[in-house]
């Protein structure tokens, strides 16, 4: 059993700044990738960034420049800084991750959510 937690979520204005962590915890065998997806009201939910056990990131390109995605592989821990946010980042964000639990059984986990909310 694995299990994604995570925290940093809250209420910012415009053009400032959130950092969110999840951290998994479990039967963890090794952990393959990380990463956050958004979802917005009426909106389905969409990749924002990714970090795979290399440290090699991939993101949206609504996000390139303002956030940053890091991982502590030490603390099972994804990280995401958020700068320079906008109304439009407004949304409840879910961490990801694909992880094996034994040397031949991977699969897909992800948190419960953590609502981000911007004031302009």
């Amino acid at each position: 059993q694995v299990q994604l937690v995570e925290s940093g979520g809250g209420l910012v204005q415009a053009g400032g700044s959130l950092r969110l962590s999840c951290a998994a915890s479990g039967t963890i065998f090794r952990i393959i990738s990380m990463g956050w997806y958004r979802q917005a009201p009426g909106k389905q939910r969409e990749l924002v960034a990714t970090v795979n056990s290399g440290h090699s990131t991939n993101y949206a390109d609504s996000v390139k420049g303002r956030f940053t995605i890091s991982r502590d592989n030490a603390k099972n821990t994804v990280y995401l800084q958020m700068n320079s946010l906008k109304p439009e980042d407004t949304a409840v964000y879910y961490c990801n991750a694909y992880i094996y639990t034994d040397y031949n059984t991977w699969d897909e986990y992800w948190g419960q959510g953590t609502q981000v909310t911007l004031s302009s």
